[in-house]
């Protein structure tokens, strides 16, 4: 079963390929009294995520800070160092958007948000989704089970401003 609206998120480690190493990220740190945007991808560097998951993202990173988010993060079940060369192949700005990765899916799976994927040869991985967080509690998901609509930019924006 996968999380629901109004229930705090599991207790875990993400990870990014930083600039002296691989670096840790407590969620506990990272969700900790501040408004983030979670937007998962089933993989860096497939169709939909590349063309239009994260590009979205990336044009409404400003109008999502505006209203009142303070940090971006894509996260996938990919390594880090395909999440940090995925982010320099988009030209993403870090100050946009933080990508992590969630590697072995560990948090993924506490989320209930996996998706087998290994007919398609990706093995398993994440939904698609994005989630608004407050202090650690999740506020607002929007999943995509096959398309674009729930878990887009727009999406999150419409209930940040609504």
């Amino acid at each position: 079963m996968s999380i629901q609206v109004g229930q705090t998120l599991p207790v875990g480690a993400l990870y990014r390929r930083g600039d002296n190493g691989l670096e840790e990220i407590s969620t506990q740190a990272l969700f900790a009294q501040r408004t983030v945007v979670v937007f998962a991808v089933p993989g860096a560097f497939t169709p939909t995520c590349s063309d239009e998951h994260l590009p979205g993202f990336m044009v409404n990173a400003d109008a999502l800070k505006a209203a009142g988010v303070d940090e971006i993060v894509c996260l996938a079940v990919n390594d880090p160092f395909v999440m940090r060369a995925w982010a320099q192949a988009h030209e993403a700005d870090a100050e946009d958007i933080t990508f992590l990765s969630d590697g072995n899916g560990d948090w993924t799976q506490a989320l209930g948000m996996q998706r087998d994927m290994r007919k398609a040869a990706m093995g398993m991985r994440s939904k698609r989704y994005a989630m608004l967080v407050a202090d650690g509690v999740l506020t607002w998901l929007g999943v995509d089970e096959s398309g674009l609509v729930n878990s887009r930019a727009e999406a999150v924006l419409a209930v940040l401003n609504a």
